[in-house]
């Protein structure tokens, strides 16, 4: 492989913000699996965000980039895949993707084929145009994919800021994840956070159900299990992750006294007879084998309101922010009723296709 922008490159990235900004241009926030493509011939090659490459896991996205990409080209954008039935991304199904066994991923690459989706371009041909602005790449993108055809797609984008609001709200019925802004002239800044991502913020009160000892030792809290009833089930729905390393050690001793047995537990299910695992097989880090991912089962007495984007199913798509405790709140009280369900939205809308 010999093009003017060479792997591995680092993605550039985004900060959070709380509003759409005027003057930019918007696209929507993919939810998948952020990868630069790099492309010289029959040399394909999927770099990840942490420069992992992931090539391997997805030889269907391989032969459509021979299909649709040019020759030579560098091109920014993300790996998702869509539930059929729903319409919208499924970031369960990309997970399973990352497999050991060549046979597996083989199999999952037909029964759950991913799309790729283009919104930047950092190279054609011997041209390197990660010092243009960002207007000028987008023109090129677009000249450059012009025929491409699914599973390869470009994002849609606007420069109309009341246009960028209205598709926040729409398409996270979709599974998108929100909006992304950059300045029109800016260049392309691996690692950087120099965009702007607007997301959806929202708050459910959680009944506290287990922790995770942290990896500093056995005295800290690494993340707190959150559960909410569906009818007389207790369904595990995410965690908490983010707390200062005092108040982990506070968390430690202050949660003792709930400690208790799978036997009276409602996720009595996850025992196994040399320890804990996870509420939810799914959860293991598939980046991290070798990650622990064991849990203290705790009786299911304390209610906690959080912070978060929004669900994926029956789980929070991503790891929830601590807001309070809820000593007010009855922890049966903490159904999914409570939750704001977005507009239904077609996926294929959001692409523009029939």
């Amino acid at each position: 492989m010999d093009l003017p922008v060479m792997p591995p490159v680092k993605p550039m990235l985004a900060k959070p913000i709380g509003a759409i900004p005027d003057g930019q241009l918007y696209e929507p926030k993919w939810d998948g699996f952020r990868s630069i493509i790099f492309r010289d011939g029959d040399e394909v090659e999927i770099g990840s965000r942490n420069e992992r490459p992931m090539t391997r896991y997805f030889p269907e996205v391989v032969e459509a980039v021979k299909a649709n990409f040019p020759e030579r080209a560098v091109i920014d954008g993300e790996i998702v895949i869509v539930d059929r039935e729903r319409n919208a991304l499924d970031f369960e199904a990309l997970q399973q993707r990352i497999h050991p066994a060549a046979s597996r991923v083989n199999l999952l690459a037909e029964q759950t084929p991913a799309s790729f989706v283009a919104f930047d371009v950092l190279a054609l041909g011997d041209t390197d145009l990660t010092e243009e602005p960002l207007i000028d790449r987008r023109a090129a993108l677009e000249e450059a994919l012009t025929g491409a055809a699914p599973p390869v797609h470009v994002t849609p984008v606007t420069r109309d800021r009341e246009l960028a609001s209205r598709w926040f709200d729409q398409f996270e019925g979709a599974g998108l994840d929100g909006l992304i802004a950059k300045p029109l002239d800016l260049p392309y800044q691996p690692d950087k956070r120099v965009m702007s991502k607007i997301k959806h913020e929202r708050t459910a009160d959680c009944v506290l159900a287990g922790y995770r000892v942290h990896k500093s030792g056995p005295d800290a809290i690494g993340s707190l299990l959150l559960g909410l009833y569906n009818g007389d089930d207790l369904v595990s729905v995410g965690v908490i992750g983010a707390f200062p390393m005092a108040t982990r050690r506070e968390l430690f001793a202050e949660l003792q006294p709930l400690v208790t047995t799978f036997d009276d537990h409602p996720w009595a299910w996850a025992r196994q007879e040399e320890g804990h695992r996870t509420p939810r097989k799914s959860e293991a880090s598939r980046w991290n084998a070798g990650k622990d991912l064991s849990f203290i089962p705790l009786r299911p007495e304390r209610v906690v309101e959080v912070r978060y984007d929004y669900m994926e199913g029956v789980r929070f798509r991503h790891t929830t922010q601590f807001v309070r405790w809820r000593p007010d709140r009855e922890p049966r009280s903490c159904t999914y009723e409570q939750l704001e369900q977005p507009v239904s939205f077609d996926l294929a809308e959001v692409l523009g296709l029939p």
